[in-house]
This record gives structure tokens, sequence and C-alpha cells, in this order.
């Protein structure tokens, strides 16, 4: 049954009994959490009222950011990883409208998207911008023969943008989720909303990026995505309770320069096809790596120790990473976190994606990396975050040495740069309907 709410039922709600069990099972059962959440939820009821005085009532929908927690630029080359759904996550509060237009406001943004569903195609003066994600998912659903239309929509999100959480896929997977449940029944499966919202940045938005992050705000819960027919990934839920652990995952914003790193990130898949072509193939995940390591001293000859280097990366983390599945499964945390500390150290010394090489002195993530080690000595885990160079690390922390260690990074990279996560097990939804 679906659930509506306007600014009085949502202030006499907030507190009940159901809004704690949805708040504890979405952001956990801490009370400071809950009186954050709380909050947060009834300041965007009184946005959205304001913006939208004649409307009567509305819908709540969430969808949850992500970590990349094994294989690092495995995807791109058919290989697989390990992600999960995490407690930052965007919100809206929405309405149907019958006007084939949707309206989204999202908070700290003085401007607003307004996107009439008559016009599909790509708008170049959209490109990069929310607008641009906003008709992306109207015109990849319809291409996929589901029915879109008009709603009005407030947002916030404590997804920080550059984070390395998936902001952008966060906000695309919610777009796509109130199209799904206002319009479809919520029939359409997790998947094709992460295809969806994956067509959406690359078509619309102009991003080129794989389907990882949307899968990981899609589904909720820890998951391996195999990627090796890249037409059809292979998505399987893991049955984890992460929190038996003893350890939280920490995502840290080591505040590198961004700039002029396309040519770094290009060049790790160029290296990589590079050894694939050496072997008449597209991409790794195709070649088989008995046969390259065989081949080595040939394939760095032909195509250069640096490329060989990455290839030997992708083999090495392509096969952590049913290894670090295995072990999340059976509870074997010991032997996750040494395949996670492996991973960290392939990707510093054979994927080099740790620094720049044009900009050999922005050694932040480095330094992040280093610190975290001296002070975790053996006791958690740490490895480069994403696509590397500047921005995220992670980190598995020992619950009772959490506080020190944000201390510690915050000392280094300033306050607000690092993110307490906890696994989300609820997908983005409806969740209070």
């Amino acid at each position: 049954m679906i659930k509506s709410f306007d600014l009085i039922t949502i202030k006499s709600e907030i507190h009940s009994d159901h809004f704690r069990d949805v708040f504890s099972a979405l952001y956990g059962d801490n009370n400071q959490t809950l009186s954050y959440q709380s909050e947060r939820y009834l300041r965007l009821a009184g946005l959205f009222t304001k913006q939208y005085p004649g409307i009567g009532s509305f819908r709540i929908f969430s969808a949850p950011g992500r970590i990349e927690i094994a294989g690092n630029h495995t995807d791109h080359q058919g290989g697989a990883v390990v992600c999960a759904s995490v407690d930052l996550d965007v919100i809206a509060f929405a309405a149907h409208n019958d006007e084939n237009i949707i309206r989204v406001k999202s908070e700290g943004h003085s401007s607003y998207d307004v996107i009439d569903l008559s016009v599909i195609e790509p708008q170049e003066s959209e490109k990069g911008s929310s607008a641009a994600l906003i008709r992306g998912v109207a015109a990849g659903l319809l291409k996929r023969g589901f029915k879109v239309g008009g709603f009005d929509a407030y947002t916030t999100s404590n997804i920080l943008k550059g984070s390395g959480l998936s902001s952008s896929a966060a906000f695309e997977i919610l777009i796509a989720t109130i199209l799904n449940s206002m319009y479809n029944n919520s029939c359409i499966p997790p998947l094709t909303l992460a295809e969806v919202s994956q067509f959406a940045e690359n078509k619309y938005f102009g991003k080129p990026s794989g389907l990882m992050d949307q899968c990981g705000c899609s589904f909720g819960g820890i998951m391996t995505i195999d990627f090796k027919d890249k037409e059809n990934a292979k998505v399987t839920p893991l049955s984890v309770d992460f929190s038996e652990s003893g350890y939280l995952p920490v995502i840290t914003d080591t505040k590198g320069d961004h700039s002029d790193l396309t040519g770094e990130y290009a060049a790790i898949t160029e290296d990589m096809k590079k050894v694939a072509s050496f072997f008449g193939e597209e991409i790794l995940s195709r070649v088989d790596p008995v046969v390259f390591y065989r081949k080595l001293a040939d394939v760095s000859k032909a195509t250069g120790a640096g490329a060989a280097l990455r290839a030997m990366h992708f083999f090495a983390d392509n096969e952590r990473v049913p290894q670090q599945a295995a072990a999340l499964s059976s509870g074997d945390f010991a032997k996750f976190l040494t395949l996670i500390s492996e991973s960290g150290i392939s990707s510093w010394t054979l994927l080099r994606n740790i620094f720049p090489a044009s900009h050999p002195e922005r050694q932040q993530v480095a330094l992040g990396l280093a610190a975290s080690s001296e002070y975790l000595r053996g006791m958690g885990a740490c490895r480069v975050h994403g696509g590397g160079f500047a921005g995220t690390i992670q980190a598995f922390v020992p619950k009772d040495m959490l506080d020190g260690y944000v201390r510690k990074m915050e000392e280094l990279f300033g306050q607000g740069s690092c993110s307490v996560v906890q696994i989300r097990n609820i997908p983005a939804s409806e969740p209070f309907a």
C-alpha cells in the first residue's frame, strides 16, 4: 500500500515506531543518528511544502551511496568487483503530476530542473548537469518500453560530491526509482534501473562510466558483479552481516587535486588493452593468466614494462574478488582484511594509481595510506578507493580504534574529510510505503 504524507502527518509520525524501525533499517539504531535523520526528514518536508505550496501530499524515496570493496580497475576489463550500498543516501519527497513534466529542486541549489518529457533527446546545453541525468533516465526507461510521467520533487543528500561514494549514481537511481514506483508498479528490477542510469550518465551527462556505481546504489547490501559479458553483467548478492565483523568502513577524502587527471585514468585502460591486444583480445578478462605469465617477457618487450605490471594487477586483483566474497560469506574477516591489504599493495606497486606520474608532487593519497597503515599497525586494512591518483582511500577500522583513526585522518585532511559508513541492506526504494 502506497503511503503519502503531508507536513502535519510527518510531524506527528516522525517519532513513531514505524519511522524508527525504517530509520534503523536504513541508517542504524544509534540514538544520535535517529535524531539527525528525524531532523533531516522534517527539514525536507518543510522545504518541499514551501517549494510546492499547492501540492497536498508527498511520497518518500531513498537511494544509497556505495563503496567499492574489492576489484580496483577490474570492471572496465570485464573483471569482477565486490561493492556495497551504504547508509549515506539521497532522499526525495515527491508527488505525481499530470503535466508530463519533472521538476526537481535539490537542497543547497538556487535553481531547479524542469524537464519536459515530450523532449527526450539529449540536450547539448544540459551536458554535465543534473537535468541531463533526469532526462536521460526517463529516455532510457522509454527505450526499454517502460512508462514515464511527471512528478515534483525536492531532494537532499548527505553523500558528499567527490567523496568516492557515487553521489551522481545515487541521484540517477533515485530518479529511476521514483519513475519505477509511480508509473511502473515497482516492477522494474534493480539491474535494469542501474543500466538505465548508466545510459543516462554515458549518453546524456557525457561521462563514460562502468556499471558498478549504479548497481551499488540500486541493489542494497553487499554484492559481487561480474562484467565478463559486458552486455549482461551478473550481480550476485552476498548474505553477509558486516556488523558482526567488529570493523567499520571509513572513506577519507585526501583532498588531492583532481585536475588534469583524464590522461592518467585513460592510460590505465590503454595499457591493459595493449596487453589484451597482444593476445588478440579486446579486454584482459578474455586472456588466460597462465598464458600471460608464460609469455611475460615477450609481453613486456612488446607493450612496455608498465603495461605488463598493470596487467599483473588486473589478474591478481580479479582473482582476489571471489576469495574476498568467500571470506565475507564465511565470516572469515581476518582473511578478508589480508586480501584488502594485498589489493592495496597491488594498486600501489603494480597498478600505480596512488599519485599521478604527471604530477609526482601530489602525494595526498600516498600520505593517507601510509598514515593509515602506521596507525592501524595490522589491526585493520586500507587501500585506494575508486579511480585513484587523487581523492579517496578506504580503511576497515576496528570499532575501538575508530575515534582515534578519524581524528588522525582529519588532522591530515581537515574536519569532515572522513565518512564512517555502515552497510545498508535496503535497496533504492520507497521505504515507508
